[in-house]
Parts: structure tokens; sequence; C-alpha cells
């Protein structure tokens, strides 16, 4: 990890006051539960703090004119879902070297936040989210795409977990979301779009083999910038 920090201090300083020069850009896709999250904080660590994480999940539509009943009913694992408008933006913002102030979604209200989160750009940014690389233009702003394939079963256990402890959400709805919306459309968009990524990492970010490996290409591609 100190060897990854010197290497990218050198080439572009340690980046207080200075700015950012050409940033390279990696997409981080995968099933809800695959272990994205936690691949992409492993690779943030290692570039730390020479590294940014937009979440794609922040970019989910605002229905302040739904009432709560009527936005759990919301399919939220189609693209449609997203306002990936505001994200093309915020990552053209981002590369032309300026900050953002991403949106914050409230995952137990089903809504986004008053709040904003203050983003820096940095050398490297890290895009993550299951349906990104089913939007074309965020596809394209990816210089690495990576997909990170983990069994069906593991992942709805892990969903389960994260979305009844972390988020606050019950049981039955998390159930019903799964069945409703989440497999099938894993199945017609999330799936299909693996063929668009140049690296499959199986098991995610607890696949250790596999973050050396990616460290050294994110290293290899800084070098061409």
């Amino acid at each position: 990890m100190a060897n990854t920090r010197y290497y990218v201090e050198q080439k572009y300083g340690r980046l207080e006051g200075n700015p950012v020069g050409k940033s390279l850009v990696i997409g981080i896709a995968g099933g809800t539960g695959s272990g994205k999250t936690t691949l992409t904080r492993a690779i943030e660590s290692r570039f730390a703090p020479h590294a940014s994480v937009i979440f794609h999940d922040s970019y989910y539509h605002a229905h302040d004119e739904l009432s709560f009943s009527e936005r759990e009913q919301l399919n939220y694992d189609h693209p449609d879902s997203f306002d990936n408008d505001l994200l093309v933006r915020h990552m053209e913002t981002l590369l032309a070297g300026h900050a953002i102030e991403a949106p914050v979604y409230d995952y137990a209200h089903h809504n986004r936040a008053p709040q904003t989160q203050h983003i820096d750009p940095a050398p490297v940014l890290l895009l993550e989210g299951i349906l990104i690389f089913a939007e074309p233009r965020l596809c394209d702003l990816c210089d690495v795409k990576i997909f990170v394939d983990t069994d069906a079963d593991v992942r709805i256990l892990r969903r389960i977990k994260r979305d009844v402890i972390e988020r606050g959400r019950s049981l039955e709805s998390v159930e019903a979301q799964y069945l409703e919306t989440v497999k099938p459309m894993h199945e017609l968009f999330v799936e299909p779009s693996k063929r668009q990524a140049d690296l499959i990492v199986p098991e995610g970010g607890h696949n250790l083999v596999a973050l050396d490996m990616l460290v050294h290409r994110i290293e290899g591609e800084l070098k061409e910038l």
C-alpha cells in the first residue's frame, strides 16, 4: 500500500493546494450484494488520499411528489430509476478538475435526502453501481471496467443482511423487492452488462489476488495519462 501511495504522490504530488491533472475513471459494476463496495473501498484505501468514490445509488431520482407507500412500489433496479443526466454532468465536472455536491439517498424513506456529499476531484475516480455499464454514457466514461461476479445465493443473503441491519428495512419488504424487481432486472440488465467489462472479478474485495492485480493494472493505466 505504501508503494502505491508513494507512486501516485511522485506522479501527481500530494495534491494539497495543487490542481488535479488527468483522472482515471474505474467503473465497478455487478449484481446486488456481489461485493462491489468492498472492492471499491479496498481499491480506494490503496490509493488514498488520491482516490474519490462516486456511488450510482446516490443518484436515484427524487420523488418528493409521491407518498412513502407509493415510493415503496417503484422499481429501483431499472436503469430509468437513476438520474443519469446529473451523474454524467457530475462526472464531467470531476474530470474537469472541479468538486461536486453529490446527492445523498435515504434508503429507509426511499427518497433523496436534503443534504449533499462534497466530493473532490482526484487522480483515481471510482464509479460504483449495479447498472453503470447498462448506461452507455457512463460506460464510455470508464477507462477500466470491472464486473464483480458472485453466486446468486451469496448475493441475496448479503442483501438481506445489508438492507435489514444497515438500512433499517423490514425482511418482508426486502424479500418482496428481490422477487418482484431485483432478480428479473438483474437478468434483464445487470448480467448482460457484464459483456462490457474489461475484467471480471469473482467474490469482489475478498479476492486479494484479484485486488493486487487490479492495483497493478490501475498503476499501469495511470502511467499512460
